[in-house]
């Protein structure tokens, strides 16, 4: 069966009051079905040609990363990461201040931040000593296991 034989067979359906026309010859078959004054057309084809077309269809690697942004400074600086899947805070409770803010200095052992996990609050100290250059999360957000919070310039 050829292209124009099944737009005259979809024309008819269209203009008649058929909900439903299917067609089988050999190894081809067409369903052409009609719903609330559209036509839904629906072919099957011998599963070997499709297979062998898809087989010859080269594959084509596609990136999924965002475009890197000038990373200057980066190099240098060390991130400290979440240890545990929670919520994140900033500080010890909402009217408090936070414990560590941008431009801030930190030691090693120093808190950080707290994650709340399973109504568990857990203090997150740095492991490094230096200035917070940049909080990566939100206060009162989530946060995943190893997910970057702080960059800090050692």
């Amino acid at each position: 069966m050829d292209f124009k034989q099944i737009q005259e067979l979809v024309k008819m359906v269209n203009k008649s009051n058929i909900s439903e026309l299917s067609i089988e010859q050999d190894k081809f078959k067409i369903t052409i079905k009609q719903k609330d004054n559209e036509t839904q057309q629906v072919f099957t084809m011998p599963a070997t040609p499709i297979q062998a077309v898809a087989q010859s269809v080269p594959q084509v690697a596609v990136s999924a990363e965002a475009p890197k942004a000038p990373e200057a400074k980066v190099d240098n600086l060390v991130t400290i990461k979440s240890p545990m899947i929670g919520t994140f805070y900033r500080s010890p409770g909402p009217d408090k201040p936070s414990f560590v803010n941008v431009g801030d200095e930190v030691t090693t052992g120093k808190v950080v931040c707290i994650i709340e996990a399973m109504k568990l609050f857990n203090e997150i100290e740095s492991e490094v000593s230096g200035k917070i250059v940049k909080v990566l999360v939100d206060d009162a957000s989530p946060v995943e296991y190893d997910q970057p919070l702080f960059l800090v310039e050692p």
